[in-house]
């Protein structure tokens, strides 16, 4: 029985990022998700590292955290961020409109107060005529804007970097290991417990001084397995992703119910969103409806009325963990984060994570490393905040290595984003791969090089792992052609039976299946029937493989 000094249960960014500090305070770490790193509420956000503006109105702290927090990811992670400028345009009868018009613009006064502690700019208040030049597809009913700018980050690169960083450092990862049990010792203590790979069927039993429960919307189940009640209030977000850049400016928008959403580029595409509803269904089948996606859309087309006649390409449904407050509208509720030592509930040894934001997920986990730091006499210093992830220690000369090892510029320049000082570790092992420097997802680009990468380097085991590391099919053709192609390479590198390729491509397509399904109309209709005639006809698949509604 393996034994450790903290087990980790999910691998989330706020398990990952605990994880990774553990582990460079040289605790034995083990790191353990039912899913894949990044599977969960992690990797379906917007995708920003921002203070939030809008907590000022109700959670100073929280806003004030995340702008700090910020700072220090931007010192860590560099080569994952990129600024998107804001314009938040008003209408006549915004609760708030004529205020800020007049020019008592105090509420983004406030904002630029914290903006040094992210690097972000202040804001300038504009005229309607002024907002309608910087982007003239802006709905003309406007009365004026504002401007302000945020950081945005590939969450999946973010939260797979804290994981790699742990292991680096000494930690082990397991993915597609669930938690059956948990071990208990003398005086009800948690000593550890009973994991299952998902993949192989093994089960085996693992010893921890800490159990940290990181589970995020499922972490009442697991604390339920120590006899400690948690009580959260499960928030159910919907985002919908279009197929290319709208505009270069992000937007703030209202919903019909007077929700606050973005409208904004990212990456290659465009994301509009995102919604706030309890939810209590069913965690692992997660699935967006069509009034979800109306009501998001509806959203958006408020500020660009153009937004109507663009394709959506697809939608992703995550659930926040966030903390309880009866009596309270969801989008009220607070995103700030709290560390339950469940010792008072007759579970001495195990933690919980709960609550928190992408934005101040290094603080979090420090806070809660502290205090397992305690509990273990362990007196080193957190050095998350200094120490920078993998790929943040330098910028690579992208021109340079498209130049040297023969790549396409455009596939280095997005593997320079996801890998930073790594870039060059990438392409030298493309050479090593047969058809290495290969294009196979052209919509993003990701070459086969980079794929056998990952699946060597960043603890992949299946095809959706590799989408979550690379965008390997997230393009505008939704794996139409990518698919098929990325499943061989991994199972070559990974020295797999041919025939695994099949059961990748289904499972690929099914999961694409699902957040397609929600906006089928139109032209996604025929990009649907597309991806079903390349890899049922003419790749004359068996009959078996159709992809069917979940």
């Amino acid at each position: 029985m393996a034994g450790y000094d903290v087990l980790v249960i999910g691998g989330g960014v706020n398990g990952s990022g605990v994880a990774r500090d553990c582990a460079l305070r040289g605790m034995r770490t083990l790191l353990v998700d039912k899913h894949d790193i990044c599977h969960g509420a992690s990797g379906a956000n917007t995708g920003m590292i921002h203070g939030g503006a809008r907590y000022l109105l109700y959670d100073v702290q929280t806003a004030k955290d995340s702008c700090t927090d910020s700072g220090y990811i931007q010192r860590i992670a560099p080569h994952l961020l990129f600024r998107i400028p804001f314009l938040v345009p008003f209408f006549k009868h915004d609760a708030f409109a004529e205020l800020v018009m007049a020019g008592a613009d105090m509420f983004f006064a406030a904002y630029d107060h914290y903006q040094p502690l992210k690097r972000g700019k202040t804001h300038t208040r504009l005229t309607r005529d002024e907002a309608l030049a910087l982007e003239p597809g802006l709905t003309p009913d406007i009365i004026g804007a504002v401007t302000m700018d945020e950081w945005g980050i590939d969450p999946f690169r973010l939260v797979i970097g804290n994981a790699v960083s742990a292991r680096e450092a000494g930690a082990d990862v397991r993915t597609y290991t669930e938690v059956t049990g948990l071990l208990r010792g003398a005086e009800g203590r948690v000593t550890g417990a009973t994991l299952r790979d998902a993949l192989t069927g093994e089960v085996t039993r693992v010893e921890a001084t800490v159990v940290v429960n990181s589970a995020g919307a499922w972490a009442p189940q697991l604390a339920a397995m120590a006899g400690a009640r948690l009580r959260l209030r499960p928030g159910k977000g919907v985002h919908v992703v279009y197929s290319h850049r709208v505009s270069n400016y992000a937007f703030i928008t209202l919903g019909v119910d007077g929700r606050q959403m973005f409208l904004m580029p990212h990456e290659n595409g465009t994301i509009c969103g995102t919604t706030d509803d309890d939810y209590y269904g069913d965690l692992d089948r997660l699935i967006a409806t069509e009034d979800e996606v109306g009501y998001i859309r509806e959203c958006g087309e408020r500020v660009l009325p153009a937004l109507k006649q663009l394709r959506m390409q697809r939608c992703y449904v995550g659930v926040r963990p966030t903390l309880f407050k009866f009596g309270v509208n969801e989008d009220a509720l607070s995103r700030a984060h709290q560390v339950f030592n469940h010792a008072e509930d007759g579970a001495p040894g195990f933690f919980t994570l709960a609550g928190g934001k992408l934005a101040s997920f290094r603080q979090f986990a420090q806070e809660a490393t502290d205090e397992i730091a305690a509990v273990l006499q362990n007196t080193r210093e957190c050095r998350t905040h200094l120490d920078p992830l993998p790929g943040g220690e330098s910028a690579p000369d992208v021109e340079v290595l498209s130049r040297q090892f023969r790549w396409p510029l455009s596939a280095v320049g997005r593997v320079a984003y996801r890998h930073g000082s790594r870039a060059r570790r990438v392409v030298e092992h493309a050479d090593h791969v047969e058809g290495g420097r290969c294009v196979v997802c052209t919509c993003e680009p990701v070459t086969a090089g980079e794929i056998a990468y990952v699946a060597q380097h960043e603890q992949v085991r299946r095809l959706a792992d590799v989408r979550r590391r690379t965008r390997l099919g997230m393009g505008a053709c939704q794996g139409a052609r990518c698919l098929v192609r990325g499943a061989a390479v991994l199972i070559q590198a990974q020295d797999r039976p041919a025939q695994d390729v099949f059961d990748e491509v289904r499972d690929a397509l099914t999961a694409r299946w699902r957040g397609m399904k929600p906006v089928m109309e139109g032209p996604n209709m025929a990009v649907a029937e597309l991806s079903q005639y390349v890899h049922l006809g003419v790749g004359a698949l068996h009959e078996a493989w159709q992809v069917k509604p979940p």
